[in-house]
């Protein structure tokens, strides 16, 4: 749809959410989505923002989505959402920031799936003066977007990794690694901060597997180590979701009290999990405070032309009922009230 001045905002509105709606993607793992538009906020001197996210069934996403659209009712903002079919799914990515851009959208938020394929299309928008703000995961340059609010996931990665060797109280571990995808940065990060926290390489994982982040898909890669190394004590898992398949997969064997499982999200459903003794530990971040943020910054562009810009640390915090002593962390009390927040 070609832009223009002519239109009423309510056509353009209408446009927008027509536009979005034909995208039907995960930051930090699962699920399968179907596409998602909506708006919040009112009147014609609202200043558009998208956020498109990976999926719209990943709780982590949901969560975000609603970061971004209190954020966007808090100040006045009209918010466009759009989320994937499944991870990876850049060419509905692709579709959706065209879309957004058409719309007159101020500014973008964005979750990327395929961190380097998505570069030419937000390069488009930026050259069209729309504000591009990268959420959770960075783009391949880390450059081609304006500015990134995103958990320091290297540093979660070792926040469990260093946690899991206090557990370990010298035992010799053997480490089943439960991760995302090749080449997705999220996970390539959690994986090698897990690796440098634990103080272990590469030769030191038995068994190595991709998830996709999902709970099915963790429980089949728990089972198929299991049969690589039956001796498996240690798990790092990329997220919750994949902890849980992990733990379902270690129950079925009777191996759920003599494995270790540790993770990454802190979502309310994985500290309930480490409260409940299924998981051991895991490092929460804040995607709610990501969206949040990235609103604002797109509001404050629109109105006085400023430009966020560089990483912002949205934080992280190992969150476990079993304190290890030389390891910071907070305990289940504290994740529940802050999960996700």
């Amino acid at each position: 749809m070609p832009r223009t001045t002519r239109l009423s905002s309510s056509l353009l509105r209408a446009a927008a959410v027509a536009g979005v709606a034909a995208l039907t993607l995960t930051a930090c793992g699962s699920g399968s989505g179907s596409s998602s538009a909506g708006s919040s906020g009112s009147g014609s001197g609202s200043v558009k923002v998208g956020l498109i996210t990976k999926t719209d069934t990943n709780p982590f996403f949901v969560k975000m989505k609603e970061g971004a659209e209190k954020a966007a009712k808090e100040n006045g903002a009209e918010l466009s959402t759009a989320a994937g079919k499944f991870d990876g799914d850049n060419a509905g990515q692709v579709t959706a920031l065209e879309n957004m851009v058409a719309a007159g959208v101020k500014g973008i938020l964005i979750t990327p799936s395929d961190s380097k394929a998505i570069v030419p299309a937000i390069e488009k928008a930026k050259a069209k003066g729309v504000l591009v703000i990268a959420l959770d995961t960075p783009t391949d340059p880390e450059s081609a977007v304006d500015a990134l609010f995103a958990t320091d996931n290297l540093k979660a990665g070792e926040l469990i990794g260093e946690y899991a060797k206090a557990a370990m109280k010298g035992k010799t571990a053997k480490i089943a690694a439960l991760d995302l995808a090749p080449g997705v940065s999220v996970g390539v990060q959690r994986h090698n901060g897990f690796l440098k926290g634990f103080g272990a390489t590469e030769k030191d994982v038995a068994c190595a597997q991709d998830t996709g982040g999902d709970q099915s898909k963790g429980q089949t890669a728990m089972e198929n180590c299991l049969q690589k190394e039956p001796g498996i004590n240690v798990v790092y898992t990329i997220n919750e979701p994949a902890a849980l398949g992990a733990y379902t997969a270690l129950k079925a064997k009777g191996r759920e009290k003599d494995v270790l499982i540790v993770s990454v999200d802190g979502g309310c459903t994985g500290t309930r999990a480490v409260k409940d003794g299924k998981i051991a530990a895991t490092s929460q971040q804040y995607p709610l405070k990501m969206a949040a943020e990235g609103v604002k910054a797109v509001v404050t562009y629109a109105k006085d032309g400023k430009k966020a810009s560089g990483y912002t640390d949205t934080g992280v915090t190992l969150i476990t009922d079993k304190a290890q002593d030389g390891v910071t962390s907070k305990d289940t009390a504290y994740g529940l009230e802050n999960c996700w927040g």
